[in-house]
């Protein structure tokens, strides 16, 4: 028998002596916040706030690093050198201002716009405002949509990571669009301002939502979101990088 007491001295499964502190046991290696949950349900009892805080840590753990179990070297210095464009790319949008409209006029805006148009057509029978917003959510649904495959499908995590850091820059590459809605200044597909046409999405989209006066403030809103996401996409990949080092290195 085991005790099911919290401040244990024992592990639950195979008695060893453990410290309170151990996330783990030395001995047959369970993680104890696993364990507990999974005792508590076959007992019928409900996990305490604790446990089940630990079990959604040890949960997204596994599945946002620890179901990474790569070892091929060709693999690590293929992402290797993905990481590394991420960072350097990376960089050069976090720290260039929202203004320039610097992530619309990059290589990655034409790779986004196939997207954003795609969206427009398949929000069309949402109505009049899904169809002009249905751009905007096209460009950023796609990057997460691998992410999730990456992290569901082919449980992928660096794959994820990068997915992650697309949907950060395509937030990014929205954000000047919103900036210039009340200005309509920026050059769109047909060669034209939105001066020189019937504005553009998020003219339409702010003025249905009579916040036109908000442009700047989402804008720069958005921005930040999309520097804050791509920073934890870098933190992510980085700490999967290592680990895939680790692996294969003597």
């Amino acid at each position: 028998m085991f005790t099911t007491d919290a401040s244990t001295t024992h592990c639950p499964k195979c008695q060893a002596e453990r410290l309170e502190e151990a996330t783990e046991c030395v001995r047959c290696g369970i993680i104890f916040a696993k364990y507990r949950p999974g005792l508590a349900r076959a007992q019928g009892l409900p996990p305490s706030p604790s446990i089940a805080r630990s079990w959604w840590v040890v949960t997204a753990k596994e599945w946002l690093i620890e179901s990474d179990t790569t070892t091929e070297s060709m693999t690590f210095y293929g992402r290797a050198a993905v990481f590394v464009a991420m960072v350097w790319w990376g960089w050069a949008l976090i720290t260039t201002p929202l203004e320039t409209n610097y992530t619309g006029e990059s290589f990655l805006h034409l790779i986004n716009l196939p997207f954003h148009e795609a969206g427009h057509v398949i929000f069309i029978p949402f109505g009049r405002f899904m169809t002009i917003l249905g751009g905007t959510l096209g460009q950023i649904l796609m990057p997460m949509i691998c992410l999730g495959t990456f992290l569901i499908k082919t449980r992928d995590p660096f794959g994820a990571s990068v997915a992650l850091w697309w949907t950060a820059e395509s937030l990014m590459d929205i954000a000047p669009y919103i900036n210039d809605a009340r200005e309509l200044g920026l050059m769109l597909i047909g060669g034209v301002t939105g001066k020189e046409s019937d504005g553009h999405d998020w003219n339409n989209i702010l003025t249905m939502l009579n916040l036109l006066e908000w442009d700047h403030w989402l804008a720069h809103l958005t921005y930040s979101v999309g520097i804050l996401l791509m920073l934890v996409s870098l933190l992510w990949g980085g700490v999967l990088l290592l680990r895939h080092y680790r692996r294969f290195s003597p």
